[in-house]
């Protein structure tokens, strides 16, 4: 199977799990959202914000070095998987003592430090499962990391819809995200022993100096990213209260569902371009280029699309309860359109190894984000939280953009300029119709699928996406 191959299955694959496992947690988050009202929801949402921000350390940057060094060298696949999750558990630990300082010193109730605890211990035990999916993005077996996600995804709902039924209360529903992970590290270690190596804990002192050293810039990057993307929650929580924290996360929920799409092509294209770094230069010009234009296509009538409709996607979804979250997901989604835009100059600079680059960048936005929130929260609560999203996201894509530009794997300014303006093109011609037909319907599903329709043919009529692409890849190999 020559390269097109593998990335065209390990796609199709992800995608179609990442549907079934998006499905079931947009379930999940609709019945949970509904069920446990703007209040005790945001009790959870502060809790996985939290965790968001300090399972970092957790995790410190190995996910990623993992499978750009087994992706290069498959024969050290078991030496980073023992000694990682050594490593993993060492630092859940300190994960464990940072979050139970902070949660304490901010004197929350007694309910909220309990949810805080559980969700933190699953926290850690998902640190440890990713190790696994580590391997498999390593070795481009995606069928297996598939599984594990709908299997997952399909288990918290489940035991949601349990838990709705037996009338539990927000401990338990916490506690659905441990019991989940514990179940998915069982399937990752039979899987592991049945195709790939024997699991084990290894403690090599000098292999996790070596680890850590080139991990850091990786850890910095996650750090600086999951803080300005969960410390508005967190701010939120503790200046204006948990039913303001329910309100914002179920827009922003909403909105990090989205992150499936580009997350599947991360997953299956940066360990090809980790290999195209070393083996073929322009073969990673051409992934990186059209993965950029494909991203633009499908983040910019997701932007354009999801504001119009705002108002009918958050009643439909949530209940009248959330009417506030209307403006707050009007605003957000076009901090995803930034992020679908930004990842692949992100995993570019990450393949050639300037990881340093995303790091201090990254960095900025973090102190960008925080600023503004202490400025902006205090005023215009959650809206505030929403715009300060927005700019951080704005910032950090220039900056990555322009990073990239001066490393020399800039996309040529009217190549540039023309992925931008066909998808906007064809999402203005889409929206206006839209906007006019949402006056003769109010059915959310059938104003969705005439936007994807309208916005589809605009696209072939303009050539959004032509043959030259489809040509390109088939062309693609390794040299």
């Amino acid at each position: 199977m020559n390269t097109i191959q593998r990335i065209a299955k390990n796609m199709a694959v992800l995608f179609l799990a990442r549907i079934a496992s998006t499905l079931f947690g947009f379930f999940y988050v609709m019945y949970t959202a509904r069920y446990l009202g703007p209040t005790n929801y945001g009790i959870l949402a502060f809790a996985l914000a939290l965790n968001g921000i300090f399972g970092v350390i957790t995790n410190f940057g190995f996910d990623p070095l993992t499978v750009r060094e087994v992706a290069r060298n498959k024969s050290l696949a078991k030496k980073y998987l023992a000694n990682g999750i050594a490593l993993k558990l060492l630092f859940g630990t300190l994960t464990f003592l940072v979050v139970t300082l902070v949660v304490n010193l901010l004197g929350y109730p007694e309910v909220t430090v309990k949810v805080v605890y559980l969700v933190t211990f699953s926290t850690i035990m998902a640190g440890v499962n990713n190790l696994f999916n580590d391997i498999y993005q390593a070795f481009e077996k995606m069928e297996f990391m598939s599984i594990g996600q709908i299997l997952s995804s399909a288990l918290s709902l489940a035991f949601a819809l349990v838990g709705i039924k037996l009338n539990l209360d927000v401990l338990y529903f916490s506690m659905v995200y441990l019991i989940v992970n514990l179940i998915v590290l069982s399937y990752h270690i039979a899987v592991m022993i049945w195709k790939f190596v024997m699991p084990s804990i290894e403690v090599d002192v000098r292999f996790w100096r070596n680890v850590l050293r080139e991990a850091w810039p990786f850890a910095l990057t996650a750090m600086f990213i999951s803080i300005y993307y969960w410390i508005d929650s967190v701010m939120l929580s503790y200046i204006k209260g948990d039913e303001v924290v329910g309100w914002y996360n179920a827009a922003y929920r909403l909105v990090i569902n989205l992150s499936f799409i580009p997350g599947i092509v991360n997953m299956v294209v940066f360990p090809v371009m980790s290999i195209f770094h070393i083996s073929s230069k322009h073969s990673l010009h051409l992934v990186f280029e059209k993965y950029f234009k494909f991203m633009l296509a499908i983040g910019i009538p997701l932007g354009i699309g999801t504001t119009l409709l705002a108002d009918r996607i958050i009643v439909t979804i949530f209940s009248s309860e959330y009417i506030p979250s209307i403006q707050a997901l009007q605003v957000l989604i076009w901090a995803m359109v930034c992020v679908f835009a930004k990842l692949p100059f992100v995993r570019l600079l990450e393949s050639i190894d300037k990881q340093s680059i995303v790091a201090k960048v990254t960095g900025i936005g973090m102190v960008e984000n925080v600023i503004l929130n202490l400025m902006i929260i205090p005023k215009f609560s959650y809206i505030g939280a929403s715009i300060t999203t927005l700019i951080t996201e704005i910032t950090v894509t220039t900056l990555v953009i322009a990073s990239v530009y001066k490393s020399g794997y800039g996309i040529r300014k009217k190549h540039f300029l023309m992925y931008i303006s066909k998808p906007f093109i064809s999402s203005g011609l889409m929206g206006f119709f839209v906007w006019r037909l949402s006056h003769v319907t109010r059915n959310l599903m059938i104003l969705i699928v005439l936007s994807i329709f309208l916005y589809s043919g605009g696209m072939f009529i303009i050539k959004g996406i032509d043959k030259e692409d489809l040509g390109y890849l088939s062309k693609l190999k390794v040299r």
